[in-house]
């Protein structure tokens, strides 16, 4: 059935009939399947009479054909049966009892097509796997029920998991390496109603890659920022929710630092790149090994600066602050909707507001936005109506761009990610205002200049880089 997008929806059932290969090979389309063979759609630009024998001897199954529009075809071939970007075949086939390689296949394609994520559930019908690319999960395989345990106990059996216990959650790590590629990977393990539910992150290996000018800081954000890391001590705080890039700018600052006279030392959970000259531990909390021994540990290691994976109660944010006053810098990451909230997340975890403000350099917030696809994206005129109630743009906007889709972003009108900033330098004055209790700066930080994550977010939706939906909740913090 072909939607208003102009491509054949397909079930996963339907999709896993034929391999990547076989429908680009082809340049055909399941249409239905049953015990009596295949329907498929062919490109009708194709003459197909001599393929039906291959396909039936390919498939098992006697195979009809049916022409539709060639421009339908590839539309739903680039949706469904997405080329990999990074190389390798990256096919997986729907994972029975005999497949012994689906664990193997579904990491290599989900490294293959940029997946952050694999999340493999269980419901009481069915069993599915969805992949995280640019931020949105998408459904990519089913697995029948009676094979689902078995494809869990061998993930667990990887991670080195106790695969008897199905009744507590479980954290594990896989150490994938097909030759060509190698990585780690972390599992979570957790008990659902009808099953365990598995989620695993595909973590980077090398941060060489990583540079601090192309994340996303305007120049003048970079400049700010870059003046907090590199005084000799004291704390810069990177927040945001879970997802929005915090990792990868602590680990492009730590590409800034070092050098062959500074010692650094950085404590995660988990370790999701590896830089030379740079010791990184792992946290074990299992065995008490937690953000705040491993900081008082480091305080004895000579550091110059040291990186927290994430400060997330009061003994770690007191042993940040000590080292901060004994002359080291600390990089970390802290969970809050602002930069200026980091002051008060602070303040609630008992670390007196004395102390952060003769010690926080810098805070940083910040958020990942999807953008348009440049090849594809649509022109239209722009009314208010579809900003949030209340909200006061910077400036009109008489056009705008919509997502519209084509074979180069695999018809999802997306096209990467870009990072957005709110960028506070501490001051003497902002300093006073934090000793005295007044956590009330909008206006202070407005006479600074410094743009907020709105701000910010309006800009790009104003040139055209993204969609006004996927700017919307950050519009909605500056009402």
């Amino acid at each position: 059935m072909i939607n208003q997008e102009g491509y054949i929806e397909l079930s996963t059932e339907l999709q896993n009939c034929i391999s990547k290969e076989q429908a680009w090979h082809y340049r055909i389309v399941p249409k239905n399947s049953s015990k009596e063979g295949i329907v498929f759609y062919l490109d009708d630009e194709l003459e197909h009479a001599a393929e039906v024998e291959e396909l039936e001897m390919l498939l098992g199954k006697k195979v009809e054909l049916e022409t539709i529009d060639s421009a339908t075809i590839q539309k739903t071939l680039s949706i469904y049966y997405r080329k990999n970007d990074r190389g390798g075949d990256g096919e997986v086939k729907i994972y029975n009892k005999k497949a012994d390689n689906f664990l193997k296949d579904l990491i290599a394609e989900a490294r293959n097509l940029g997946s952050s994520d694999i999340h493999i559930e269980a419901y009481e019908e069915c069993c599915r796997v969805r992949l995280r690319i640019d931020g949105k999960l998408i459904e990519r395989h089913k697995l029948t029920k009676d094979a689902y345990p078995s494809f869990i106990n061998m993930i667990k059996i990887e991670s080195k998991l106790d695969i008897s216990e199905k009744r507590l959650p479980q954290d594990g790590r896989i150490s994938f390496d097909s030759g060509e590629d190698k990585f780690d990977i972390r599992v979570s393990v957790l008990p659902t109603l009808h099953g365990e539910k598995v989620v695993m992150r595909l973590l980077g290996t090398d941060a060489e890659n990583i540079n601090i000018e192309q994340l996303g800081f305007t120049k003048e954000e970079l400049d700010t920022y870059l003046e907090g890391v590199r005084k000799p001590h004291g704390i810069v705080l990177i927040s945001g929710p879970t997802g929005s890039g915090k990792t990868t700018t602590l680990y492009a600052t730590l590409k800034v630092l070092n050098q062959k006279d500074t010692n650094i030392l950085t404590v995660e959970d988990p370790i999701e790149y590896t830089l030379e000259g740079i010791n990184q531990v792992q946290l074990k909390e299992n065995i008490e090994l937690t953000f705040a021994s491993v900081l008082r540990s480091f305080l004895r290691q000579d550091p110059d600066v040291i990186m927290l994976g994430e400060i997330r109660d009061g003994a770690t944010a007191e042993m940040a602050v000590r080292a901060a006053l004994t002359g080291h810098l600390v990089l970390s990451t802290i969970h809050t909707n602002s930069a200026w909230g980091t002051v008060s997340r602070l303040v609630d975890m008992g670390v007196p507001p004395f102390l952060i403000a003769s010690t926080l350099n810098t805070s940083v917030a910040q958020r990942l936005v999807r953008l348009l696809c440049p090849e594809c994206k649509k022109k239209e005129k722009f009314g208010t109506s579809f900003y949030p109630r209340s909200f006061n743009p910077l400036r009109d906007v008489d056009f705008h761009y919509l997502a519209n889709g084509c074979e180069k972003c695999y018809y999802t009108g997306y096209k990467g990610r870009k990072a957005l900033y709110e960028v506070i330098p501490m001051d003497y004055e902002l300093g006073e205002m934090i000793k005295n209790g007044n956590f009330a700066v909008q206006k202070e930080l407005k006479d600074r200049g410094i743009k907020t994550l709105a701000e910010n977010a309006f800009v790009l939706f104003e040139n055209g880089e993204t969609f006004i939906h996927e700017v919307y909740p950050l519009l909605l913090s500056n009402i």
